[in-house]
């Protein structure tokens, strides 16, 4: 146990990882959804991880560090040590940098047609 009579079992680490999953995902403005087309988990995974249902392996962390842009450490911050300040100078760039990742592994998956070619496809008038 530490100082605070917190008790360090399995039961902590799950909460303590699905809490910081669940607030870097909410920091840089990322719905389950857009998480799990980041990091290539299934959508229902990451709301299982968030509700402590499921615990992940070495690779799955490994998969949201980098999906997130984060250290793997960052996943077992207690909340009450986390530096808000310094992650919401990050959160700007990261956002618009994940949207346009979405957006393009979006059109790649389902395969959309910039306008341009959409008109040519388009039946002519004779």
């Amino acid at each position: 146990m530490y100082a605070d009579e917190t008790v360090i079992d399995g039961a902590y680490i799950r909460n303590l990882f699905a809490k910081n999953v669940k607030r870097l995902r909410e920091l840089f403005k990322l719905s389950q959804m857009d998480l799990a087309a980041v990091s290539g988990l299934a959508h229902n995974f990451i709301n299982d991880i968030e509700n402590e249902k499921k615990f992940v392996s070495d690779e799955t962390i490994a998969k949201l560090s980098k999906a997130l842009n984060v250290e793997p450490y960052k996943f077992f911050l207690p909340l009450s040590k986390i530096n808000t300040q310094e992650e919401d100078i990050i959160t700007e760039d990261f956002s618009e940098s994940i949207g346009i990742i979405i957006k393009e592994y979006c059109n790649s998956y389902f395969k959309v047609a910039p306008k341009n070619e959409q008109e040519n496809d388009k039946p002519k008038d004779e």
